[in-house]
């Protein structure tokens, strides 16, 4: 049970002082009859009109960390029944969009989430949020294909931003390992920015986005956010 007014707040009709305002004006009933300052309703059974429309109960926000598998897709269904990023999300009481895409043959860190405010500002170019992945390549990454990465490559949809390149090692293969950090989400960037420098893309990992890290999850593992990692988040976001 909640306080009516609570109810109101929560469900974005007004601020709790202006709800009690609504319910003092008469203006507020409960399942037929006119409410009073004080009462408390059931979400869940108890109908609540304002001005004889329905007051229904705002969902609630929830944002997840998946660890996406390789060669599973980032969309709600696929046509050729491939696993999809929400079937790991099935059982959470919320409708969850994934924010962004990591293409089928990457994995790493994907949100999901229901709070369109922030999926809308952690893709938006204007927040220039900072991706960072772990990349192995084929062959070894010279010094001057270094340099066309991080200055920005001419793709087929334009230049590239300037990105960041760190921590170029070679593997035992003879390829080279990398973490590489963009700003932007052209798709497939990663692999074709490699490819243009005469690359291919052998392993692809999304490490890091914004201030948020993978950390020691594995594949298909989920959970939800800290509360410390949710301030943070949006606190980058402006929110």
């Amino acid at each position: 049970m909640l306080r009516l007014q609570k109810f109101l707040a929560e469900s974005g009709i007004a601020s709790r002082r202006a709800s009690e305002e609504l319910i003092t004006a008469r203006r507020v009933s409960v399942n037929g009859a006119v409410a009073t300052l004080g009462m408390s309703v059931d979400p869940e059974t108890d109908e609540v009109l304002l001005d004889g429309k329905p007051v229904k109960q705002a969902e609630k926000i929830i944002t997840i960390m998946l660890y996406k598998p390789k060669g599973v897709v980032s969309t709600s269904d696929d046509p050729q029944g491939r696993k999809t990023v929400q079937d790991y999300v099935k059982d959470i009481p919320a409708r969850l969009y994934n924010i962004g895409r990591l293409d089928i043959n990457s994995e790493g860190l994907l949100l999901m989430t229901n709070d369109g405010e922030l999926a809308h500002r952690m893709t938006h170019p204007k927040f220039s949020v900072e991706k960072t992945y772990y990349a192995i390549c084929d062959g070894k990454l010279l010094p001057s294909e270094i340099a066309l990465l991080v200055n920005g490559v001419s793709l087929e949809d334009g230049m590239t931003a300037p990105a960041k390149v760190m921590h170029v090692r070679p593997t035992k293969t003879g390829d080279t390992s990398f973490l590489i950090t963009i700003h932007e989400g052209k798709n497939r960037q990663i692999r074709r920015m490699l490819e243009a420098v005469g690359h291919r893309t052998l392993r692809l990992k999304r490490e890091r986005f914004g201030p948020l890290s993978i950390g020691d999850m594995k594949p298909g593992e989920t959970r939800r956010l800290t509360d410390d990692e949710l301030t943070t988040l949006r606190r980058a976001l402006g929110l």
